[in-house]
């Protein structure tokens, strides 16, 4: 397991301080390091100049973790500069690096930052391609954070994509996931939980659920605020804006667009725009209609120079200026922005705007009571509205068929991973553990020898019996609990007498509650516990003892405990590192298991949980053993 994130308590200044009295290009880079992990977040710019020094000086002294930090938070400070272009870029040189040099975890963190940048790029398929990396090593090294920011780059991604609902499941997961004790997060996880945040925000306002809107905005600003990340603090103060429009508080929204206004940060002058822009609806609102032309010019001059292609914006800009003078009687002037607002509402191809300002012409030529125009461009309203329907009705087709291709793949994906899981048992129940094999026909061979026929033909036709179940069930998903008990008890019984010759014992519980004949499991799924046990915690005692109990957790639910009481995981490992013919043993059966277990809980919606519990000595502290719990889901018994 990846070790949890420690959150550095940065003072900038004192830092600034440091770096500028020391001289040890060393000390330097781990000062930079500091400092622009911090920046990233609350001084982009400020950051971006310690990156440029921090590159120097690590051509020449190259240190993994540096490096490995350098390239995530170039990538972070350029994803913040808009520049995501340079910041893929950056991406895959990280990678490139990290493959040869860097650790697991480092890896899958740029991964999971490539996805951001990819969503940002509109590359949603690269997006999901970097996720399934990150989430493929997950499954082996678990990180709650790490899971937390997955969670949130899936949001977005479903979020661009048009899927609301699974959307809001993972922003809401990411948010859940991250821990909420402020002091205990380090500033990265801040910053995804205020992205969780912002996604929730912006998928309520969508779905017109204004207040919970405002809400997650305002935990966005909280966090901001209160922690300094400030290089997106604009446009979340235009997002509280807007939401409290959408409310009806027109006094609460302006508070919010004039924080935008008045935050001096050249790197949001389009936050700035649109502030301006919705300032002036609120102020015409209020009937100020002469400072909302104002503003309404302001907003107009700053994202001409900001994007002249930025229609959509200039559309609704010059549509609100010419809706202001028709109120006040200046139909000339609302004509000429009216007309205005046509040519960039074509220009964009946005039905809905077309309709929008033909209506306005339409309210233009009614108060000027030229009513044969204001018919004929209220039916041009009405034919573009009826454009602007069927559009939404195509775009929400197609985002039912994506939604179901994507379901579709992600059930053919499963179905194929339980396929190769089937296939990996199927040879696994092929193969069982050799020695024990090769032990038991050993000492049939003993008995047989021996001219002992009687008992090696007893234990033969056990043995024989063992094998042909073992085969038999490689075909089948699911048996009865019972033939898996009688199969635990043959596999113990040749085990305690030819294997381990006496020197095992063994006991296999099952209680009343539960209806043997009637259950069914997943196929041979305790057996490679068993194994485990016998094979790691009981081969060097000469008095091992094995139990196995079965009891009902609750409906849909068997829960299996395998104790032994044997030297203990940590010492079995340690014997197994100096066993030159066993240091590459590996219990694939319980990993195969495992990752079955993990498919069945997620086919069933079932939590199916596998914890495993080393035993000690309460007195001496020395290990006793190894308790092993199995939650397995009861399944349909598949009789043939």
């Amino acid at each position: 397991m990846f070790a949890a994130s420690e959150r550095i308590i940065i003072q900038p200044g004192l830092w600034e301080q440091k770096l500028s009295q020391q001289q040890d290009p060393l000390q330097r880079l781990a000062i930079i390091d500091q400092l622009a992990g911090h920046y990233a977040y609350t001084n982009v710019l400020r950051a971006q100049q310690l990156l440029i020094e921090q590159w120097k000086l690590l051509q020449q002294h190259e240190v993994e973790d540096f490096m490995f930090r350098y390239f995530l938070n170039k990538m972070v400070v350029q994803n913040q500069l808009y520049d995501f272009t340079g910041a893929a870029e950056t991406a895959r040189q990280g990678i490139d690096y990290l493959e040869a040099a860097g650790s697991i975890k480092q890896l899958t963190e740029l991964q999971i930052e490539y996805a951001g940048i990819s969503i940002n790029l509109g590359d949603l398929e690269a997006a999901e391609r970097f996720l399934q990396k990150a989430l493929k090593v997950l499954k082996n090294f678990p990180d709650q954070q790490l899971h937390s920011r997955i969670a949130c780059r899936r949001g977005y991604l479903y979020l661009h994509a048009g899927n609301h609902s699974t959307a809001t499941e993972q922003f809401l997961n990411a948010v859940s996931t991250l821990e909420v004790k402020e002091e205990s997060l380090p500033l990265r996880d801040e910053y995804f939980r205020s992205l969780a945040f912002a996604g929730l925000g912006q998928v309520y306002g969508h779905n017109e659920e204004y207040e919970k809107s405002v809400r997650a905005f305002l935990q966005v600003v909280d966090l901001c605020e209160r922690l300094g990340m400030s290089n997106r603090l604009a446009w979340h103060y235009l997002n509280v804006g807007r939401a409290y429009l959408g409310l009806g508080e027109v006094a609460s929204a302006k508070d919010f667009l004039q924080k935008v206004i008045d935050t001096r940060d050249d790197l949001s002058l389009e936050a700035r725009a649109s502030a301006y822009a919705n300032l002036g609806f609120c102020t015409f609102e209020e009937g100020d209609a002469t400072a909302a032309l104002e503003l309404l010019h302001r907003a107009e001059h700053l994202h001409q120079e900001l994007n002249p292609n930025d229609y959509s914006n200039l559309c609704i800009i010059a549509s609100w200026r010419g809706r202001i003078e028709t109120e006040q009687g200046n139909y000339e002037a609302a004509q000429a922005s009216l007309t205005e607002a046509l040519r960039y509402a074509e220009a964009e191809e946005d039905y809905k705007m077309l309709a929008e300002v033909h209506s306005d012409f339409a309210s233009l030529y009614a108060e000027t009571e030229d009513f044969r125009l204001a018919y004929e461009y209220q039916l041009e309203h009405d034919r573009f509205f009826e454009i602007y329907l069927e559009d939404q009705d195509r775009r929400q087709q197609q985002e039912l068929v994506m939604k179901y291709q994507a379901a579709r793949k992600q059930q053919e994906t499963e179905l194929l991973e339980l396929k190769a899981t089937r296939l990996q048992l199927k040879a696994l129940r092929a193969q069982m553990n050799p020695h024990f094999i090769y032990n038991a026909l050993n000492s049939i061979q003993h008995f047989i020898t021996s001219n002992k026929g009687a008992i090696a033909s007893r234990y033969l036709a056990k043995f024989a019996k063992l094998m042909r179940q073992s085969l038999d069930y490689s075909d089948e998903e699911s048996i009865s609990l019972e033939k898996e008990i009688e199969f635990l008890q043959d596999y113990l019984y040749i085990n305690e007498k030819l294997r381990f010759e006496d020197r095992l014992s063994y006991r296999v519980m099952v209680d009343d509650d539960l209806e043997e004949d009637i259950l069914g499991v997943p196929t041979m799924i305790v057996q490679p516990y068993v194994e485990n046990a016998l094979e790691h915690g009981l081969r060097s005692r000469k008095d091992g003892l094995i139990t196995v109990q079965f009891k009902l957790w609750d409906d849909d639910t068997i829960c299996c405990i395998v104790e032994d009481n044997g030297i203990g995981r940590k010492k079995a490992l340690a014997q197994q590192q100096n066993d030159p013919n066993r240091q590459n043993y590996r219990s694939r059966g319980t990993q195969i298991t495992e990752k079955r277990l993990e498919l069945l809980r997620q086919s069933k919606n079932q939590e199916v949980l596998v914890k495993t519990i080393d035993l000690y000595d309460e007195s001496t502290g020395e290990a006793t053993g190894t308790r092993v719990e199995i939650m397995i889901p009861i399944m349909e018994n598949q009789v043939r």
